[in-house]
């Protein structure tokens, strides 16, 4: 009973987590997420607009009531299953690790606001507050698109660039203030009425907004400002310049995984003899081949050998079998990646991978041994891993991986 229980666990926790074409259900239940997260957002949106609400009020709250509860359910779902997102953490850890994760976060200020204002009146500005947080639904559609999951991981790989730039950004705009303070204190003493009264002129200059609304009228003060101006479009263009170089980095660094190996149609196998192969000591006309399966070439040290009929198989023969290339109308591609020291792939574990979903890790060949993947694999260098992708585009002829 408990190993069926927790294979429907798994089997959920499959089903709830982003999902490969391959698996309907899951796909299915993503599209489903992505519909209830825009439907909930466009009757928040709908909300606001009081002759909507007047005509179709009751619907708008019944659909909202609706969407947030399949949230709340979602959420229980995740909390759940959590012990399969981290199987190396015990299940109590798991959970807490999930409900304080990012995507824990989000999900549960997808519903949980709808629910809070119980405890606050209905006119109160901690109300209106709350339910401004319902917008952090939009983040759950990033978990379903792999172009959002490169935005965040370029993000992410320049946090400590883009948080120095913001701090000289601080800085700069904190010592403008000081300094258009000081030339312009006496000359607009109800303007610029303290250190901090140029905050707002340094911040619209150095962001190139320059509303107007206030403005320095000495000379040293406009001058001053000139000089922040100019500034102000180099401060602006260095998150910019270190966002476009993350994609710009994020996009060579997909390119290479192949480029630093190599990769080919799988028309042809290698199999290597060892001690205990029901092959070793057969001749070649004794094998039962499948129709369709013709054998190559016998590779025995240094020589390669014709397989003739009469050739017997020996340990440590290298055999290679060849078979009639599968049909390319059915859209499938099978990929072999010969792993070198410099790819990105090397020394992480196959749960860690950044590959397309639409592509699967069927085996690994390690020295003369195949094995079968898991998520706890790590590949190291040398290995031959063989990938199965799924085309998804009637005009595309592969898949990058």
């Amino acid at each position: 009973m408990s190993k069926k229980w927790d294979r429907f666990r798994k089997r959920l926790f499959e089903i709830v987590e982003v999902g490969n074409d391959l698996d309907k259900v899951s796909r299915a239940y993503d599209y489903f997420n992505v519909i209830l997260i825009v439907l909930n957002l466009t009757v928040s949106i709908m909300h606001t607009f009081s002759n909507i609400n007047a005509e179709y009020g009751d619907t708008l709250i019944l659909i909202e009531r609706i969407t947030v509860g399949c949230f709340c359910l979602d959420y229980i779902l995740r909390i759940f299953t959590a012990k399969f997102l981290y199987p190396k953490l015990k299940e109590s850890h798991a959970i807490k690790k999930y409900m304080v994760s990012f995507n824990g976060i989000v999900d549960i200020l997808s519903f949980l606001p709808y629910y809070l204002p119980v405890f606050f009146p209905a006119g109160s500005v901690a109300f209106r507050m709350i339910r401004i947080v319902r917008i952090f639904r939009l983040f759950r559609i990033n978990a379903y698109h792999d172009s959002f999951s490169v935005i965040r991981d370029v993000i992410y790989g320049k946090r400590q660039q883009l948080i120095s730039s913001v701090f000289i950004i601080l800085i700069l705009m904190i010592g403008s203030s000081l300094c258009m303070y000081s030339l312009e204190h006496e000359a607009q003493p109800e303007v610029f009425q303290n250190a901090f009264s140029g905050i707002w002129w340094a911040t619209s200059t150095l962001l190139t907004v320059g509303y107007g609304d206030i403005y320095p009228i000495t000379f040293m003060g406009k001058l001053f400002g000139i000089f922040i101006s100019f500034l102000g479009v180099g401060m602006v263009a260095i998150p910019t310049g270190i966002i476009s170089a993350g994609f710009v980095d994020q996009y060579s660094t997909i390119k290479k995984k192949i480029e630093y190996g190599y990769e080919a149609d799988m028309h042809f196998i290698k199999i290597n003899m060892n001690d205990g192969d029901k092959w070793i000591g057969k001749m070649v006309h004794e094998l039962d081949l499948p129709a369709g399966i013709i054998m190559a070439v016998i590779m025995r040290k240094e020589d390669l050998i014709i397989p003739r009929g009469d050739i017997v198989i020996e340990e440590d023969d290298t055999i290679v079998l060849g078979a009639e290339p599968f049909d390319e109308a059915e859209n499938i591609n099978l990929k072999e990646v010969v792993l070198k020291k410099s790819n990105p792939w090397t020394g992480l574990h196959i749960k860690d991978l950044d590959i397309s979903r639409q592509a699967i890790i069927v085996l690994v060949k390690r020295k003369n041994k195949a094995l079968i993947p898991n998520g706890n694999m790590v590949l190291k260098e040398g290995d031959r891993v063989f990938i199965y992708t799924k085309l998804h585009l009637s005009d595309a002829s592969e898949i990058e991986i």
